[in-house]
């Protein structure tokens, strides 16, 4: 089956708590729906992470599992070079946070899964690595001071070489 690499946008890609903005990082401001129109969002992104991603990924299928949604494919995809993805719907998460969406959308497959807030959901995060304790699932947290950095997309290698 093939396997599932799922990213997160803010903190793996746009590393919002870093000061300053780290090495590598391109800003942008980027006008979105809902948001100030007086102030665009600034984001930080590395141009080279879609390219890395795109590498590290190798046969999996990569998607985003983030609240952008397919938003992610006409702003933040473009900025790092990666093309049209498919989209974790996780517009409704509930207590369960994205867990409930990303297994749904994953199935049998073994999955990794770049994001900075695992921590954040202890308890639905327990069930869902219980729910799938018979598949493989890997969940790399990535620190939103630093972003996606070499040592991640590693461990994804490494992880889809099994």
């Amino acid at each position: 089956m093939r396997p599932v690499l799922f990213l997160d946008v803010d903190g793996p890609l746009n590393p919002f708590a870093a000061k300053p903005k780290p090495p590598g990082f391109v800003e942008h401001k980027f006008k979105l729906r809902g948001w100030s129109r007086r102030h665009p969002l600034r984001m930080w992104l590395n141009p080279g992470h879609g390219p890395a991603l795109l590498d590290a990924a190798g046969e999996a299928e990569l998607v985003w599992a983030t609240t952008w949604g397919h938003q992610a494919n006409t702003l933040v995809g473009p900025a790092i070079g990666l093309p049209v993805l498919s989209a974790v719907d996780c517009s409704n998460v509930d207590s369960g946070w994205k867990f409930d969406a990303v297994a749904r959308y994953a199935g049998q497959r073994p999955l990794i899964w770049l994001d900075d807030d695992f921590d954040m959901y202890p308890a639905a995060r327990d069930e869902f690595l219980a729910r799938r304790a018979d598949k493989r699932t890997g969940l790399v947290r990535v620190d939103p001071h630093t972003g996606i950095t070499d040592t991640h997309l590693s461990a994804v290698r490494e992880y889809l070489k099994k």
